[in-house]
């Protein structure tokens, strides 16, 4: 028989064993405080803008009756910062350095800024005009985050832990398109979409919080991005065939992206009669397959290599994406069709996104990362706007189904110029990979 005292002394003996036991499942990185509060700002900021992702398009839907067109100029908005201030931003970044305050202060401006929305909407003075204005400056805060952010995660992640600090990173993404558009979708059929967006507003909060807790050796300044030192980052691009095809590639690929995320919620209310509830659990359903391209592209990348794993990622991505205009019929089909295209997209994103994250953090060098990123910027999100607008305008022209038939099927063109590239080849460094990487300049 054991006494209490017994049952005292086991309990004692057996909790230390399961805290290291819990300890040791939690990954490296997220033992260590510095990356723990990175990847926690990343996490929360991510879960807001899906919510918001969902909810935004749908004040305008909904509560502002927008058209096709007008979804293409808000989605365009989104992305012209990058296309107009990418070069500079990436420029000013690299010569002022204090990268850290500079996310921070781009996290609290967005905070102002969303919490407009539901404040003028409560007022009854929401208008299509400002939602399209906090479009455009939202974007522009983001490409100054976007641009130090580049920096920040090589500060914080040891160079033989990039594609495990990706994966963790990209993860918590795949996580929040899991729980963030059905939350987002909740949110806006029990209370209002531009109330959803306060929950995206809150976000930038707590990402701000934790970016402030953090002390990261940054890459110091760079005195010589100055005058005649804007348009380095596109000169290294330039040089570099492996960038140079990755920006090709996701260049193409997200221009007919845009044009098909500018009129799928469209399509999917109006045509296919899906609530926003519903759209919302859907989307978060399905995006369980990113959850499962974050779980496996480490040991894909690190079997077939990461080149290679970045091509796979970029083909799952685009041609799922054709089987949208084929939904149709019962309600139960369209929703298996749509689950299985976002599914299958949401794994190719995932592996897409980690493996040229971890390539571009081991070939590009600190003194250019902030410049080179903001010229990627430039072109890769320069296009969307673009590809938004003429979203827009192929929706109101030929309707919506045959717009969304070419902005499929143009995705998967990007994807054939990868072939001639060296960026298939490519491995990353001894120590993460296991193998020699493939030079970055030719």
């Amino acid at each position: 028989m054991v006494t209490d005292a017994g049952e005292s002394r086991l309990d004692g003996a057996a909790k230390p064993r399961l805290r290291w036991r819990a300890a040791a499942r939690v990954p490296e990185l997220l033992r260590e405080r510095q990356f723990r509060r990175y990847w926690s700002a990343q996490t929360i900021s991510m879960f807001g803008d899906q919510i918001s992702g969902i909810a935004f398009p749908l004040a305008a839907v909904l509560v502002l009756h927008a058209d096709a067109a007008e979804m293409g100029y808000l989605t365009a908005l989104v992305w012209l910062p990058s296309l107009l201030f990418g070069l500079h931003a990436g420029a000013w970044v690299d010569r002022r350095g204090r990268r850290r305050a500079t996310m921070i202060g781009a996290d609290l401006g967005r905070f102002a800024l969303l919490a407009t929305v539901p404040l003028c909407y409560a007022l009854h003075v929401l208008t299509l005009q400002q939602l399209l204005a906090v479009a455009f400056a939202t974007g522009t805060l983001g490409v100054l985050f976007n641009v130090s952010d580049a920096a920040m995660f090589v500060a914080v992640v040891p160079a033989e832990k990039y594609v495990e600090g990706n994966s963790l990173v990209y993860a918590s993404r795949a996580l929040s398109y899991v729980g963030g558009p059905s939350l987002g979708g909740l949110l806006v059929q029990v209370l209002s979409a531009p109330a959803a967006i306060a929950a995206d507003a809150l976000s930038f909060l707590g990402s701000a919080f934790f970016l402030q807790r953090i002390r990261p050796a940054e890459p110091p300044p760079d005195r010589s991005a100055a005058k005649g030192a804007v348009t380095e980052g596109a000169r290294f691009i330039v040089r570099s065939p492996i960038v140079r095809a990755s920006l090709m590639c996701v260049a193409i690929i997200n221009f007919f992206n845009l044009m098909f995320s500018a009129l799928y919620l469209l399509y999917a209310v109006r045509e296919l009669h899906i609530g926003a509830g519903l759209i919302g659990v859907v989307l978060g359903a399905a995006a369980i397959g990113g959850v499962a391209g974050a779980v496996v592209t480490k040991g894909l990348a690190d079997r077939i290599g990461v080149g290679k794993a970045y091509a796979a990622g970029c083909a799952l991505f685009t041609a799922p994406l054709m089987l949208v205009p084929l939904a149709g019929g019962p309600k139960p089909l369209v929703l298996l069709v749509l689950f299985i295209a976002e599914f299958t997209s949401g794994f190719g994103v995932m592996l897409l996104d980690i493996s040229i994250g971890s390539i571009f953090a081991a070939v590009i060098p600190d003194e250019v990362r902030s410049r080179v990123s903001g010229a990627f910027q430039a072109v890769n999100y320069g296009t969307r706007p673009v590809g938004a607008l003429l979203g827009g305008a192929l929706g109101t022209l030929i309707g919506l189904r045959p717009a969304l038939w070419i902005a499929a099927a143009g995705g998967v063109i990007g994807v054939l110029l990868l072939l001639p590239s060296p960026l298939l080849a490519y491995r990353m460094p001894s120590g993460d990979g296991g193998q020699p990487a493939a030079a970055p300049d030719g």
